[in-house]
């Protein structure tokens, strides 16, 4: 695959990219560990997407790659929509999670900073395009406007594979947050990056 240009994604791509990020997250430890029955994972997902990082849509920080992936980032002072990730974990993992899921929860709002920052809440490249350096063009795009504005980056790791590549762009491990038999994600924080 040649090269392709970050792009602004609108409203009008919402569904493309969150199909993008269905096909990038079928692997996902903590995808797959709350929605393990393939049927109910790709029901879930879509809608889970939307409250999580559906506000980048509208707010203009949504960034996609082709067709191949997407990265939806909340600005500063933009949070994903809890009551509608709430409603739909109580409606969509089996209840035998339920309490585990809730501590996970509990402990991501531990982990995430107080000061301003912008949250990652997904970035995913389709499997058939992994590998390609997608992922980190994706990352560099928004990296540059936070050094540029000298703001924190913070997201968490769902799967263990992914964190070299967010080390390379400078994010620090804070910490694991694991409950009961879930699988563990990483939150990490990178601070802005002076440009010499």
């Amino acid at each position: 695959m040649k090269s392709l240009p970050v792009e602004t994604a609108t409203a009008a791509d919402a569904v493309a990219v969150i199909d993008a990020l269905m096909l990038a997250f079928a692997g996902d430890p903590m995808a797959r560990w709350s929605w393990e029955d393939p049927a109910l994972y790709l029901a879930t997902f879509p809608r889970m997407a939307q409250a999580f990082g559906g506000a980048a849509f509208e707010r203009g920080t949504a960034h996609r790659i082709g067709h191949a992936g997407a990265a939806l980032w909340l600005a500063p002072g933009v949070h994903p929509d809890g009551e509608k990730m709430g409603a739909l974990m109580a409606e969509t993992i089996p209840p035998a999670l339920q309490k585990d899921g809730e501590k996970l929860m509990e402990q991501m709002n531990r982990f995430h900073p107080q000061e301003p920052h912008w949250y990652l809440p997904l970035i995913g490249i389709d499997p058939a395009h992994q590998g390609k350096g997608l992922g980190g063009a994706l990352l560099r795009h928004q990296l540059a406007i936070c050094d540029r504005d000298g703001a924190a980056a913070y997201l968490e790791s769902s799967n263990p594979r992914n964190i070299p590549l967010y080390a390379r762009h400078g994010f620090e491990a804070l910490g694991r947050i694991q409950a009961g038999s879930s699988p563990t994600m990483v939150p990490m924080l990178r601070k802005p990056q002076r440009r010499t």
